[in-house]
């Protein structure tokens, strides 16, 4: 059985040529970079050759580039970095919104715990942020605000810049999680105007375990972890040397080919989305289809079925009923939620993500078998 593998949104696969940047730094050129011999310069080398290519992908300088070990932490350091930065104590104010990953959420919760005031704006049914809902809750304690750059589930992008303005205003910090528009869609911080990005190098067809915070210049940060002064003293441990190389070279990858790899993406998203639409009518829904999105994502709702059934029918296709780190439970996302779909729209719901190793051949193939799985499960038993 031929895997059809469309949950490029999850993760991608290594590309190639990283893999050959990747094996040099496994297997000899091993040294610790913060050693002096020549095996400890030629890992620092490679690291800082990395730095500059990730700051080129970015548009900043190469001295803003914080490795870390995924977007995850890279999200962890920017929020509890900057709200721990005065002192613990639940003195500040925290701003995020309704449908972001985990990694942001969750970082909020632990906050509110410690005795942080925090806050979460909603979106539209399309979900999208409005700025002024931003607006609307900042106070004179606010230390940060927090917004996606484009939602992991729907994929609609957010106003960022139009939100840092607001933010900027007041004198207050936005950090924007882009684990899924790096590499996808320009994703360049003067651009966006925030002051922290996180990268998450599995998100662009570097490997698993290797992320990036963007820190603007000036802006301190009190580091999750306490060590020897690694990464401008941001971010203590002896440096991944091979996989920073990796998400280098991923870096440089996606920098040449951004906007063609887009235009090819987003035409193989709107043929899946169109032959889905074409039998199905009606009782397929498209989620988030009058917005802006990524050009890669699709998510629709099948009527009369749930995702998790529709997709065990399937077995070759690669997909996901949602966030893969929150897939495989029976609850509605928090994004569909918020967007006001109803449970059995949401529960319904399935997440389509092609990418650069996707044929026609395959988004054709994969129409086809859920069509088929959705029209079965219809028919009377």
């Amino acid at each position: 059985m031929r895997q059809i593998y469309l949950d490029y949104n999850a993760t991608t696969p290594i590309a190639p040529s990283v893999v050959e940047a990747m094996n040099p730094f496994l297997l000899d050129h091993f040294g610790n970079p913060s050693s002096s011999h020549s095996f400890g310069r030629a890992a620092k080398e490679a690291i800082e050759d990395a730095r500059v290519r990730v700051a080129g992908l970015l548009g900043c300088d190469r001295d803003e580039i914080v490795f870390t070990g995924c977007g995850t932490e890279s999200n962890n350091l920017a929020i509890k970095g900057i709200m721990y930065e005065q002192g613990l104590g639940g003195d500040g104010h925290f701003v995020t919104s309704a449908i972001e990953h985990p990694a942001v959420a969750k970082p909020a919760q632990f906050l509110e715990r410690l005795g942080y005031d925090i806050s979460i704006v909603g979106c539209d049914n399309q979900g999208v942020i409005d700025p002024t809902d931003v607006e609307a809750v900042l106070r004179p304690n606010t230390r940060l605000v927090s917004i996606m750059h484009a939602n992991n589930e729907v994929g609609t992008i957010q106003p960022i810049r139009e939100i840092a303005e607001i933010c900027h205003a007041r004198g207050i910090l936005l950090h924007t999680d882009a684990s899924q528009t790096v590499g996808k869609i320009p994703a360049m911080v003067d651009l966006l105007d925030v002051d922290l990005l996180t990268v998450a190098g599995h998100k662009f067809y570097g490997p698993k375990g290797i992320g990036v915070l963007f820190v603007r210049d000036g802006i301190t940060l009190e580091p999750l972890l306490h060590g020897a002064a690694h990464e401008n003293g941001m971010r203590a441990g002896t440096e991944n040397t091979p996989y920073i190389v990796g998400l280098g070279q991923a870096a440089y990858m996606a920098m040449k080919c951004l906007d063609e790899s887009g235009e090819r993406m987003s035409k193989l998203r709107d043929r899946l989305q169109n032959e889905l639409l074409n039998t199905i009518g009606p009782r397929l829904k498209v989620n988030s289809q009058r917005a802006e999105r990524l050009p890669n994502t699709l998510s629709v709702s099948f009527t009369g079925v749930t995702g998790h059934e529709l997709l065990s029918r399937v077995p070759e296709l690669c997909a996901s009923t949602g966030s893969a780190c929150h897939s495989g439970t029976g609850f509605v996302s928090a994004t569909l939620s918020a967007m006001g779909v109803s449970e059995a729209d949401a529960l319904g719901t399935i997440r389509l993500s092609v990418g650069w190793y996707t044929s026609e051949e395959e988004v054709d193939r994969a129409a086809s078998l859920l069509i088929d799985a959705w029209e079965k499960l219809q028919a009377p038993v």
